[in-house]
């Protein structure tokens, strides 16, 4: 999605710069909303390596999910 072709934009240009070392040990994080609604879509993409949970946070039950979605995914995935 959009998100992962902005994130792969800066670590593209994090290696130009500095180099493949440097760039591919960066957390580059998304800086929109991170919900239940689009969490594992997110997380799952390779160069997100995190997000701002921002309201959702607040709500319990929806922090929760986000929780287990993105451990099953971490647990799953060379990013763990």
């Amino acid at each position: 999605g959009q998100a992962q072709e902005v994130h792969l934009a800066i670590r593209t240009l994090l290696k130009e710069i500095f180099s493949e070392t440097f760039s591919s040990s960066r957390r580059i994080l998304y800086g929109g909303s991170v919900n239940p609604g689009n969490v594992e879509q997110l997380m799952s993409e390779e160069d997100i390596d995190g997000g701002l949970i921002g309201g959702a946070s607040l709500k319990a039950d929806s922090f929760s999910d986000m929780i287990k979605k993105t451990s099953e995914l971490y647990q799953c995935s060379k990013k763990g």
